[in-house]
């Protein structure tokens, strides 16, 4: 029960995101959902896969979709095999009284007549089965990548596995590790199509973040298809830093910001001069005696839009 109130409260905070038409905080939320165990009866009394597709539909973050897309996907499966089973209970309480009833009516005419003509009952032939239906083969989220003789790019690839089995996510989500490695390894290997230094540093690049106890979630995302091999060969050092490691790089910036902007205090705002970058006239000037008293002050000025400062006495 605690577990249907869990997630009909995010479901409901996913529609108002939807509503308000801002979704940010939304990957936040469709984590929490991964990590909950769903059965049939929570989808079907909360709707949240209704929740989670207008997210999807209306969020523009890629992760934010791509993540909606695979908690779709695992939910339709489940729904489908409770379907799948449920058919084949009907088939089973409709199909035998029939058979049953059928064959003792049978053997009950093929009994007299035998007992007129004296002759013995024939065998009673077993009915057959229902022909089951084909499952379709399992489709893995990567094709399969050549296999190489190289033995650098073998290396790279058993230190990827490596990465990739840091912790036990890999045996929750039952993803092949080493086809996941030797896909990602061929996507860098078809970008600089050598195993020079420049496709060295992109693997070591690859595996550390992997490797990383700090940033979990890259693996995680990796290892559940959310980031694809080719997306994660790609992907910058910015992009795949751990949420704190931004945050850390958002604060820098704002107090760098905030220090550049300091100059600003004290200084008298004025539309007399004109910026030779921006040909702007919004700037503040300050007069400064730095030369002996007989001689006139130097004024600073720094143009309120671009940032750029000279001086002239």
């Amino acid at each position: 029960m605690a577990k249907n109130q869990e997630v009909e409260r995010i479901a409901k905070k996913l529609d108002k995101m939807v509503h308000k038409k801002n979704t940010d905080g939304a990957l936040d939320l469709l984590r929490e959902l991964k990590n909950i165990k769903m059965s049939l009866e929570t989808l079907q009394s909360t709707r949240v896969g209704m929740s989670v597709n207008a997210v999807r539909k209306h969020s523009s973050e890629e992760e934010v979709q791509t993540l909606a897309k695979a908690l779709i996907k695992s939910w339709k499966k489940l729904l489908d095999g409770a379907e799948g089973k449920s058919e084949e209970k009907e088939k089973k309480k409709e199909g035998s009284p029939v058979r049953s009833s059928s064959t003792s009516k049978d053997s009950g005419s093929t009994e007299k007549s035998s007992k007129k003509s004296g002759e013995s009952p024939p065998t009673p032939t077993t009915p057959t089965s229902p022909t089951t239906p084909t499952l379709p083969p399992r489709v893995t989220s990567f094709p399969p990548a050549p296999v190489t003789t190289d033995n650098v790019r073998n290396k790279c690839r058993e230190l990827l596995v490596a990465a990739l089995q840091t912790d036990d996510d890999h045996k929750t989500i039952g993803a092949d590790c080493e086809h996941l490695a030797a896909q990602i390894e061929e996507e860098i290997f078809q970008e600089f199509k050598s195993t020079d230094i420049k496709y060295k540093t992109r693997l070591r690049s690859r595996i550390s973040n992997l490797k990383d106890q700090k940033n979990p979630d890259l693996r995680r995302n990796v290892l559940c298809g959310s980031i694809s091999a080719q997306r994660i060969a790609s992907m910058t050092a910015e992009e795949m830093a751990s949420a704190e490691l931004k945050q850390m790089r958002e604060t820098l910036t704002k107090e760098s910001i905030r220090e550049h902007q300091l100059s600003k205090v004290g200084g008298t705002e004025t539309d007399m001069f004109i910026c030779n970058k921006c040909h702007g006239k919004s700037c503040s000037y300050t007069q400064v005696q730095i030369r002996s008293a007989d001689e006139p002050m130097t004024t600073f000025v720094l143009c309120n839009s671009c940032g750029n400062r000279w001086k002239f006495c």
